[in-house]
């Protein structure tokens, strides 16, 4: 978490609580949560996660660079040195994008805690419909799937359009994009459906509520 950007705290205790009215609690729900979806759906946060999967794939992508050579023929030693420091960047770049991207996943959880407390302390349904967010909901769902789908049709794709003359290396590259695709996507589609989920659970009738409408 950044110090310049810092998360909604978590709202304090029962016996520290002192809003002076319920308007007053409300108005502070209303903003934590609506600053905690917008940090965990909104468009900043989808923006970062393309921008973490570009990494991943760029990185990969001049790992990729040595692996189709070293599949294809006999290299001179000057294209193999050109080819080693293709892959020693690749490596400098890949290596960072799983550390965000394992950063950004860690934050996502702590987000989703401080929104089952926030939630916890009353019932608004203006700011519970936002909570829900239908419209970033299905966006990152459209986004994952198509990402899903690319990375399940390149994993028989590949193996299936490669030549024995074009070697393993490029195989196995393709099955590593394939790979990446796959895992990335996954990953959006479990946080737009967990967090719609999670949301409609934070913020439906409780059974009293369900009983007295009755």
């Amino acid at each position: 978490m950044s110090p310049r950007n810092p998360l909604p705290p978590p709202p304090p205790p029962a016996e520290l609580q002192s809003w002076p009215d319920r308007d007053a609690r409300l108005a502070d729900r209303a903003r934590a949560l609506d600053e905690l979806a917008r940090r965990l759906l909104g468009g900043g946060r989808l923006a970062l996660f393309l921008l973490w999967f570009l990494m991943l794939q760029l990185g990969w992508s001049l790992i990729g660079v040595l692996l189709t050579s070293l599949g294809g023929p006999i290299l001179d030693p000057i294209t193999m040195m050109i080819d080693l420091f293709a892959a020693a960047l690749g490596i400098g770049v890949l290596v960072p994008a799983v550390w965000l991207t394992i950063r950004s996943l860690r934050r996502d959880r702590i987000i989703r805690e401080r929104l089952v407390q926030w939630a916890a302390l009353d019932r608004h349904g203006p700011t519970d419909a936002r909570l829900r967010a239908p419209g970033h909901s299905v966006n990152w769902l459209l986004m994952s799937f198509a990402m899903c789908g690319l990375g399940l049709w390149m994993g028989f794709a590949v193996p299936a359009g490669v030549s024995r003359d074009d070697g393993y290396g490029l195989v196995a590259y393709g099955m590593g994009v394939a790979l990446i695709l796959w895992v990335t996507g996954l990953t959006g589609l479990v946080k737009a459906i967990g967090h719609y989920r999670l949301a409609v659970r934070l913020t439906g009738r409780r059974p009293s509520e369900a009983s007295t409408a009755a």
